[in-house]
């Protein structure tokens, strides 16, 4: 006598009570996205005026392609530092100007981004705009990238002053020719900013506020962000025009990680 359908019949009740078993097991759960505390807002909702763009969340910038945790082209900020845009915005719509923001809250996700391409020396593929005069395996001696950045702590922001009625600035094409961040204003990629002497995250020193190179409408312009930004509390990093951080800040030792995204602000 054959023992073929009994064992047939052995592998089939195992294999029901496999699926059983994995019936009752949980799917594993994504880890949530950490969201940002209450103190955060977008900046739109408390100024809609100013004039944002988020280069980070692009591929022009000097890394060449977009940085990790900017889901959407959003500028957060603590709403302390929002209020203190507003107040400089109102100041500088009066005279015919905007601010425009390129950078605001920034998440650890991204410093660890930037901290990791700037390991990579063979990846130079933007050094033409925004580091043509700088060694590479020098961007942490140099201070140009670091492992923390105060803008994950939410109340530093880059930004700049463009002339109303302004056009938005046009896109960047991949693999255009790249001109020097601190060419001449006609030269150098078409920002809508009034020209401060260099472009956005130009690793050069001439980038550097207070640079005695820097004179002229160039300098004036300069000027004119940092009165309208000094004036309602901001202070300026000296070796970046653009670099304002608003003080006192509700978070000077937090280093946060949510995503630049709607959701993390959503109901705030």
């Amino acid at each position: 006598m054959t023992r073929f359908p009994s064992a047939l019949r052995a592998l089939a009740a195992s294999a029901v009570a496999l699926v059983a078993v994995a019936a009752a097991t949980p799917p594993a759960q994504a880890k949530p996205e950490p969201k940002a505390p209450k103190e955060f807002v977008a900046l739109s909702s408390v100024d809609p005026t100013i004039v944002q763009e988020m280069r980070y969340t692009t591929a022009h910038n000097f890394l060449g392609e977009r940085v990790d945790g900017y889901r959407q082209p959003l500028c957060i900020l603590t709403r302390p530092a929002a209020r203190a845009l507003h107040k400089a915005q109102a100041r500088l719509l009066r005279q015919g100007y905007s601010l425009k923001v390129y950078d605001c809250y920034r998440p650890q996700r991204a410093v660890d981004h930037f901290v990791r391409w700037a390991k990579d020396l063979d990846d130079q593929a933007m050094k033409g705009e925004f580091y043509p005069r700088v060694d590479k395996a020098r961007l942490f001696e140099d201070g140009y990238i670091a492992e923390k950045s105060g803008h994950s702590r939410g109340s530093t922001v880059d930004l700049t002053v463009v002339r109303l009625p302004a056009l938005p600035t046009r896109p960047h094409r991949p693999g255009e020719p790249l001109v020097p961040c601190y060419a001449p204003q006609s030269e150098r990629f078409p920002d809508n900013s009034l020209d401060m002497g260099t472009g956005f995250d130009c690793f050069d020193t001439l980038s550097h506020t207070e640079d005695p190179r820097i004179g002229g409408k160039q300098r004036a312009n300069r000027r004119l962000l940092k009165t309208a930004l000094t004036d309602q509390g901001f202070v300026n990093l000296a070796e970046e025009w653009w670099h304002y951080t608003y003080k006192p800040e509700l978070f000077p030792d937090t280093y946060f990680d949510f995503p630049v995204a709607r959701r993390s602000v959503a109901g705030h």
